[in-house]
């Protein structure tokens, strides 16, 4: 390892640092993590400080040379994170402190699990953490920060994190992914099935042809601007049946379309030629991550086409060997996704609300692996 001091710089921007630098440290697997997806949040304004994400990402250098970096951001709510903890914002406000800003390290409207610390190779791991736990530590304290939050980090990240900094608090959560398993092609999978399931997934997949739709998937350069505009426009009817505003604006998925096209797989549902419903998904080395959809028109059975089975097909044809098709619903279970254990780790600054977010989290957990548990044992394989 090299001897070279290690310093720390917070960076305001992502575009601080160039994107050879920032992917230098990237697995071609995380496409979430690459510079063009993080800066395509910044220059398109889904974040930024008036959007409640202010940048300040930690970074480790050696001499001119980055080689490790965290995503930070002080956040002013806790839209977009997934992992909720708005009832312990309430338990400080009500005991008169205050929970807002905190520091929060993710990626923004991304709850995908995988590295969240960068580290280059032939550098002193523990060495960078020690400096990285200093870093937000004196965030937190200088800038009045409530917390501190590591989301959606993996399995080998979150134990190295524990080792380094024992009094993080661990959450349990479960999602649900799609692994190949040596299907072969998509019968391959539909046969793995009992025979209720593999009849269901036939049933719906016909169900959307006989109801006039086609299905058909654009990749990279073929992605043209109105396939994205359209795709946009899915995208924003989702969230306004919600209620709410998207999080994310055209542009920013637009600057992906330009910036980052080998990333990027749009599934297109028509009717009679013409696009009404689209769903993106993000593809790495191994993986194919579904994140975004949307529909102009009611149909039956045409989500799970276009945002499960659409993925698996691909994945098979593709020779990838992990789907991950976004958070929530046990739906996915009956369908070959099984539950997978994800966590997030806090620190948390105000000793009472500490001790009982661990109390909590120690109590969630023994329920949330309970249920892990019993729907791996309600997978729908033979």
């Amino acid at each position: 390892m090299s001897l070279c001091p290690l310093s720390l710089a917070i960076l305001p921007t992502i575009g601080a640092v160039t994107a050879s630098q920032w992917d230098a440290l990237v697995d071609n697997d995380q496409p979430f993590l690459r510079h063009a997806f993080l800066h395509a949040l910044e220059a398109s304004g889904s974040v930024c400080m008036a959007s409640g994400w202010e940048p300040c990402h930690l970074s480790v250098w050696q001499e001119e040379r980055l080689v490790a970096a965290l995503p930070m951001y002080r956040k002013h709510h806790s839209y977009g994170e997934y992992v909720f903890d708005w009832g312990w914002a309430e338990a400080l406000e009500r005991a008169g402190g205050c929970y807002y800003p905190k520091a929060l390290s993710a990626v923004p409207f991304t709850p995908v699990p995988g590295a969240r610390t960068l580290i280059a190779d032939q550098v002193d791991a523990e060495a960078v953490r020690a400096l990285l736990v200093s870093a937000w530590r004196e965030q937190c304290a200088s800038l009045d920060l409530s917390s501190w939050h590591l989301l959606f980090a993996d399995e080998a990240e979150v134990a190295a994190w524990q080792t380094q900094c024992p009094e993080l608090i661990t959450r349990e959560g479960v999602q649900f992914q799609w692994r190949d398993r040596g299907f072969g092609d998509f019968d391959g999978f539909l046969n793995s099935l009992t025979s209720k399931r593999r009849k269901m997934i036939k049933r719906e997949r016909r169900l959307v042809a006989d109801q006039g739709l086609s299905v058909t998937r654009l990749e990279g350069n073929a992605i043209t601007p109105d396939a994205m505009a359209h795709f946009y426009r899915c995208y924003t009817i989702t969230y306004h049946e919600r209620g709410r505003p998207p999080y994310l604006n055209h542009d920013f998925f637009e600057r992906l379309r330009q910036s980052m096209p080998e990333a990027l797989v749009l599934v297109q549902a028509q009717i009679e030629g013409r696009p009404v419903a689209a769903a993106l998904y993000f593809r790495g080395t191994t993986s194919l991550y579904g994140r975004y959809w949307g529909s102009e028109v009611v149909a039956d059975c045409l989500h799970f086409e276009a945002c499960y089975y659409q993925g698996i097909e691909y994945c098979l044809q593709q020779g990838l060997t992990l789907f991950d098709p976004g958070t929530q619903g046990e739906h996915k279970l009956v369908r070959g996704f099984a539950p997978q254990r994800v966590r997030s780790l806090h620190f948390i600054r105000h000793p009472g609300l500490a001790a009982g977010v661990a109390q909590f989290c120690r109590e969630e957990g023994e329920h949330v692996n309970a249920y892990r548990e019993a729907a791996r044992k309600a997978l729908p394989f033979k």
